[in-house]
């Protein structure tokens, strides 16, 4: 699996495609987890949900995503889990799809709202 860190993502912020995996409620801030310190989404992050990834054919995913073939995506859920489900979906489309592991989690905590 590919993964990316945060250090690397706070550096390319704004020139690769983010994809949040949570709910909608979560990506809006509407929604999340007592342990995280706030609540919202990593800035310029597109809300995806986990569940349309895994479920769709790859080329109706790839009609979804709307990003040619072979570009590099960032794929970030609250933990690591969904959104390792999702890159795996992902690269099966043809993406060079990329898990930020520390998720909402680490982001929330790191990055001031």
């Amino acid at each position: 699996m590919s993964e990316i860190g945060y250090d690397e993502l706070a550096r390319r912020l704004g020139t690769v495609p983010i994809i949040d995996v949570r709910t909608r409620a979560e990506h809006a801030g509407e929604a999340g987890y007592p342990c995280d310190p706030r609540q919202g989404h990593i800035r310029g992050s597109r809300h995806l949900p986990a569940e349309a990834i895994l479920e769709l054919p790859p080329n109706e995913l790839r009609e979804l995503v709307g990003e040619p073939q072979g570009t590099e995506l960032v794929v970030y859920c609250h933990s690591g889990g969904r959104s390792s489900l999702a890159a795996t979906a992902l690269r099966a489309a043809g993406y060079e799809a990329r898990n930020y592991a520390g998720s909402w989690h680490e982001w929330s905590r790191l990055v001031a709202g």
